[in-house]
């Protein structure tokens, strides 16, 4: 045998191994089929209803505005397990965790030691994570709740809707000072004879453009919706994306891609709906890192959790999580939901059950 036959017989074994241990590598990291975890088992099994929740995975926290018991519940998102809840004035609405710039990571979880929470009486309340206290109130002055919330960590700005105002507006707030920045007036959401407001939802931070996405279901210009891109400081809308399916949620996505609750998909880039996947819906949606996909809380009957991957726009499949039951029930439902980027925990409350647990993650990953 020649030296150059040997020497291509040796090449084309090492273009083959690497093949197979890119393969097996790729497949070792493979996400597995959907498995219900467990059922955390929460005071009042959320009979009495809930709204928004938020997944903190640096401390290892799920937070949940239980609307029946007027409380924060807390679930260790590392164990699956519930550990207290935590009382507010009012019943909560939108919930966001913040860390504020100079804390260190603390053992016990509370690393993000500040949870910010619109209420039902058009508060945002402030609660120390670490005293599991409420340190700050602070009021938006509207006349109807204060609701879903996003932070700047930028510039330490969380902005806050009031979506059933007679005029709905949003609420800009310092997170240094706790004080309220200004407000942005959407009378463009109140038309139809009679007017009837649209409501304003899901808002999102983009570090990466410094501005503020907000889903509006509607508004007069657009009546299939939009998503609004506002600058935080100036308190402007600085452009308008018309949607096609009147959105809810809101998801900032790999690529700078925006995903609607609806199923437009989004580029920052040219403002533009790119692409509409079929079969999604829901409130609250929320974007896990971990594995690349979006959950939409609730579906489009809410008892479901669709699953868009991410790097194909595609569903990837429905969950069924909950029940619907003929009068007088009561159904099982859900409209929200929020995962762990660490260990890929689907954290999604379902009335008269508790919080289910899924994972998409292998068993021998576990």
């Amino acid at each position: 045998m020649s030296l150059r036959t040997l020497g291509a017989l040796l090449m084309g074994s090492c273009v083959v191994l690497g093949l197979f241990v890119g393969a097996h590598a790729k497949d070792e990291h493979a996400l597995g089929p959907y498995r219900l975890l467990t059922t955390i088992k929460i005071p009042g099994d959320l009979a009495g209803g809930f709204d928004i929740s938020w997944a903190d995975s640096e401390a290892g926290r799920y937070y949940l505005a239980d609307r029946g018991t007027t409380s924060i519940d807390v679930i260790d998102a590392k164990h699956d397990t519930f550990l207290y809840a935590i009382p507010l004035h009012a019943a909560g609405n939108g919930v966001v965790a913040i860390r504020k710039p100079d804390d260190d990571e603390d053992d016990d979880g509370s690393g993000r030691d500040e949870l910010w929470v619109g209420d039902a009486h058009s508060f945002v309340e402030v609660i120390n994570l670490k005293t599991k206290t409420i340190v700050a109130d602070i009021a938006t002055l509207g006349k109807a709740r204060a609701d879903e919330l996003a932070y700047d960590s930028r510039d330490r700005i969380v902005v806050i809707a009031n979506d059933r105002d007679p005029i709905p507006y949003l609420t800009f707030i310092s997170t240094k000072t706790r004080t309220v920045l200004g407000t942005l007036s959407y009378p463009q959401v109140v038309f139809g004879t009679p007017p009837t407001g649209h409501g304003l939802e899901q808002p999102v931070w983009d570090g990466k453009t410094r501005r503020f996405y907000l889903a509006v279901p509607a508004t007069a210009t657009n009546p299939k919706g939009e998503v609004d891109e506002i600058n935080p400081l100036t308190r402007a809308v600085t452009n308008v994306i018309p949607t096609s399916c009147s959105p809810a949620g809101l998801a900032l996505v790999g690529g700078q891609r925006l995903v609607t609750s609806c199923g437009d998909i989004i580029s920052v880039a040219s403002l533009a709906v790119v692409k509409t996947v079929a079969g999604v819906g829901g409130d609250e949606i929320w974007f896990n890192p971990g594995d690349e996909r979006v959950y939409f809380g609730g579906g489009l009957n809410r008892i479901s959790v669709p699953v868009l991957d991410t790097d194909t726009n595609t569903l990837v499949t429905t969950l069924t999580v909950g029940l619907l039951l003929p009068p007088p029930g009561p159904s099982h439902t859900t409209h929200s939901v929020a995962a762990d980027r660490e260990n890929n925990h689907i954290f999604v409350p379902v009335s008269h059950e508790g919080v289910k647990v899924y994972t998409d993650a292998r068993e021998d990953d576990e």
